[in-house]
């Protein structure tokens, strides 16, 4: 009996080990919660509704690009202070900008009060100073919070990830995304990816380009990137009707940044699609990934068909798929 009550203690011991992120010598720490791209705004109210919550809400709630209305990068959710405790604390990210005689500075912390958990801190004296401070510390936050969200999208993944080999053996890459996915191959090496959703379709597509057919050059860039998306709509992406085809929204230049993924240079682009000829379009996110070991460029493509509905969350699944390439 007393090996029995020995062993049954240990085993309890070990899970309460086990469910604890930040080890044996810290408290028990509950699982995060929230939408995705939700933030926690931490902060006085009289501060929120002047020139630091309007600092915030610039940065942290400004208009996500590539999308046809405007839609907030983070949707925020502001708790004064004196309520920000128990169950309040569990959100997944969370800044906090708070008055404070310690001095002007900003810091992030993991897993404060939940796990996992991104908590932002701006302090300062003075309402200037935690403006100021919110402008310096922005991006920083912005990058780290949408890291987080990635993580946990990738996450949600798991409980029911795709089992189809049909890219992986063809194009020696795979991909973390949900098994409601649909895989379709076109050609030899071109493939259709896509889900239901609300009001219309989520589709990533996939192929090649010859390892140097992109100029480095900004304007012959954005050039050569909207003719490659052109040729492929027209030969893979049909349109209700006979001649018409995926091509590039123009009215409204695509922006196109520089970024890595798995390791390797690739160039983002995000902007609007639309069909030759007829009244359909959406949102697009596309990265050319330079794969010289394979001496190819890699073109992973999200975008979507979902008229009369928010589609930031659904267009950052597709980016959270993307860029959960592996090179084989």
């Amino acid at each position: 009996m007393k090996r029995l009550l020995f062993a049954n203690l240990f085993f309890l011991l070990w899970l309460i080990g086990c469910q604890n992120p930040k080890g044996s010598n810290q408290p028990y720490l509950p699982a995060s919660v929230g939408t995705i791209n939700s933030l926690a705004v931490v902060i006085d109210n009289d501060l929120w509704e002047g020139q630091v919550g309007d600092t915030i809400r610039r940065y942290f709630a400004a208009p996500v690009d590539g999308l046809p209305t405007e839609e907030p990068t983070f949707s925020l959710h502001q708790i004064p202070p004196q309520v920000f405790e128990g169950n309040t604390r569990n959100s997944r990210n969370v800044l906090i900008v708070r008055r404070s005689e310690e001095g002007c500075k900003g810091f992030i912390k993991e897993d404060e009060f939940a796990h996992p958990q991104l908590v932002g801190v701006i302090q300062g004296k003075k309402s200037m100073d935690l403006a100021c401070k919110v402008e310096e510390f922005h991006q920083e936050f912005i990058e780290a919070f949408k890291q987080n969200e990635l993580k946990e999208t990738r996450m949600r993944f798991q409980k029911s990830l795709s089992t189809d080999k049909q890219v992986e053996e063809t194009l020696g890459v795979k991909f973390k995304m949900p098994s409601v996915y649909q895989v379709r191959k076109y050609g030899k090496n071109f493939f259709w990816i896509e889900r239901p959703i609300k009001a219309g379709k989520a589709s990533i597509i996939l192929y090649e380009m010859p390892l140097n057919s992109i100029p480095a050059e900004e304007v012959q860039r954005a050039k050569a990137i909207v003719q490659m998306r052109d040729s492929i709509g027209k030969e893979y992406i049909p349109g209700p009707e006979k001649g018409m085809y995926m091509v590039t929204e123009t009215y409204l230049a695509p922006s196109i940044s520089e970024t890595k993924l798995s390791g390797r240079k690739a160039i983002e682009s995000k902007g609007l699609w639309e069909v030759k000829g007829f009244a359909l379009g959406g949102p697009y996110i596309n990265y050319i990934i330079d794969d010289t070991p394979h001496n190819r460029l890699l073109v992973a493509e999200g975008f979507l068909y979902a008229p009369g509905v928010s589609k930031r969350d659904m267009l950052f699944e597709l980016e959270a798929i993307i860029k959960s390439v592996e090179f084989l």
